[in-house]
């Protein structure tokens, strides 16, 4: 049985070893598709607000009432 994570580590390992530009390739391969882009944005937004302090979800409704 595979421990958890060892198919996504065997496959960073292959990327990494990949000459830079067939890892180019690969990259705007996965850019291109829609689904891939929004979940790489969706994940590279949450690590950047991992230190923000949280707030009320009643405050955030009223800073962005019309």
């Amino acid at each position: 049985m595979k421990t958890k994570g060892a198919t996504a580590e065997v496959f960073y390992t292959a990327f990494k070893t990949m000459p830079k530009k067939e890892q180019n390739v690969f990259l705007v391969k996965v850019l291109k598709d829609e689904r891939l882009r929004e979940d790489l944005m969706d994940i590279a937004i949450a690590e950047g607000r991992v230190k923000s302090k949280s707030r009320r979800f009643r405050d955030f409704l009223k800073e962005h009432e019309n």
